[in-house]
């Protein structure tokens, strides 16, 4: 017995984006079960949708209609609120940080955020939405270091190599990851976690997701 295509929503006022997403979901494996023009009719969806039904991961725009600024952040908010167990990616042109930090607010497991650039690439969005489905977190690099530019004074004691691991910890990637795309030993990534931690005042839970979390923690502070 096969197992059902991961259940999504889009949601982006652009009917080309949208399109383009459905066929790249579709070739993904994904079954999109609504797509949306704007975060009004996103939530009407998931209100009439049986529970057993509702998408497990959301894909949405940032600047939606009416006013084109923070409505997909603030959708992205309030169905956090009212389904916590569905994942949501939101998809940007530019690098908002202030609006990433609003969202991050709310709590980072089962979210992302990537810049539309991104979905040039069928790997790197799938992975992405198979990640906040399942719970996980996902952040565009360009986004982590605009959060990090806001918090410049604690991050001055970190040294470059430092700053680099924190960055691709708040990725989401593991130290053996972080090992690999540094082609550095895992023992170094290891003792550059853990001088991060202590710079930053911050507890090593042992867990990726976790550790993630925590590090978001101390960039919404």
């Amino acid at each position: 017995m096969t197992s059902e295509p991961l259940r999504i929503a889009v949601a982006d006022d652009s009917v080309l984006l949208r399109e383009g997403l459905v066929r790249l979901f579709a070739e993904a494996g994904f079954n999109t079960v609504a797509s949306c023009g704007d975060a009004v009719e996103l939530i009407a969806f998931l209100e009439s949708v049986p529970a057993d039904r509702r998408p497990r991961a959301l894909v949405l725009d940032v600047r939606m209609p009416p006013t084109f600024r923070d409505e997909g952040v603030l959708a992205a908010i309030e169905i956090r609120r009212r389904w916590p167990e569905i994942g949501i990616l939101l998809l940007s042109q530019y690098v908002e940080s202030v609006y990433a930090q609003e969202l991050l607010a709310a709590g980072a497991s089962g979210l992302g955020y990537l810049l539309k650039d991104r979905v040039a690439s069928l790997e790197d969005i799938r992975s992405a939405v198979i990640r906040v489905a399942e719970g996980g977190t996902v952040l565009d690099p360009e986004v982590v270091g605009a959060l990090f530019s806001r918090h410049r004074d604690p991050l001055a004691t970190l040294t470059p190599r430092e700053r680099e691991v924190l960055e691709l910890m708040a990725e989401g990637l593991t130290n053996r990851a972080i090992s690999e795309r540094l082609m550095i030993g895992q023992g170094a990534v290891e003792k550059n976690v853990t001088a991060i931690f202590g710079k930053l005042g911050l507890e090593d839970s042992g867990s990726d997701h976790r550790r993630v979390l925590a590090v978001l923690s101390w960039l919404r502070a």
